[in-house]
């Protein structure tokens, strides 16, 4: 079964090196029918003297925090209502586009525009995903929906999907889709 040798710098710590194992592993068994149990993912680490790429000695990369983690915590302040937390999630050029709006690249705006649509959401999570797409990371959310109408009708078990995109470890762009006009329009 494969096996795989990743050459690090020293200074990487063992939470990261685990992290790096596990995405190689599950790359792997994107491309290889592997059970997970047989991929072997062997980590070695050279001092940073060691470690030369054009003449010029190296020293490790600052680590990106998880994706998942970011969207989590992103879409916890939201909840909150958080926008200043929430904001320090997003890169340079961030867009959102929901259904039935507008893109928009304000989280005030999601706000106000959301008024219209709901009194309160809450999000119940099913899973995440993550994956690599050339220089963006994409994280996949998805679950169920449950709130308030405008008129203090209650909902809930309304199917979503978010998509976000991150670059350098910041949220540049999410995607929205739902059932909640249907849901709505049915009533």
């Amino acid at each position: 079964m494969p096996v795989v040798e990743i050459t690090l710098i020293e200074g990487y710590d063992t939470d990261v090196r685990t992290r790096l194992a596990r995405a190689v592993t599950d790359a792997v068994r994107m491309v290889v029918p592997a059970p997970a149990d047989l991929v072997t993912v062997i980590t070695r680490e050279a001092a940073p003297g060691n470690y030369i790429r054009g003449g010029i000695a190296r020293s490790p990369a600052p680590v990106l925090p998880d994706p998942v983690d970011t969207v989590r915590a992103f879409l916890d302040a939201m909840a909150a209502r958080d926008l200043d937390a929430a904001g320090a999630f997003l890169g340079e050029g961030f867009t959102m586009h929901f259904p039935g709006a507008a893109p928009m690249t304000r989280l005030s705006d999601l706000v106000d525009q959301a008024r219209t649509r709901y009194r309160d959401i809450a999000k119940v999570y099913a899973g995440f995903d993550a994956c690599q797409d050339g220089d963006a990371t994409v994280v996949y959310c998805r679950g169920t929906l449950s709130g308030h109408w405008p008129d203090g009708t209650p909902f809930a078990g309304i199917r979503f999907v978010d998509r976000f995109e991150l670059t350098g470890g910041l949220i540049v762009r999410q995607d929205v889709w739902n059932d909640l006009a249907e849901t709505k329009g049915a009533l």
